[in-house]
């Protein structure tokens, strides 16, 4: 009997998934482009920058893996 209600909270939750996966990849590339630009300003690369850049890279890979299923 809870059929439409249950079918209704299911699409709600994935469609909200999938926004809270897109909204963190742009945050993703908006960080790594932010850290990409300090890191050039001034000129040189140090070992720090290039381990910030790394890792930043690292978790946005690790973050494209988490991409919600597609259940319905």
């Amino acid at each position: 009997m809870n059929t439409p209600q249950t079918s209704e909270a299911a699409l709600f939750l994935s469609n909200l998934k999938n926004g809270i996966w897109f909204f963190g990849i742009s945050s993703w590339v908006f960080g790594i482009t932010d850290r990409t630009l300090a890191t050039l300003a001034d000129g040189y690369l140090s070992a720090i920058d290039i381990a910030q850049l790394f890792t930043a890279s690292f978790f946005f890979m690790g973050w494209l893996f988490l991409k919600p299923a597609r259940k319905i």
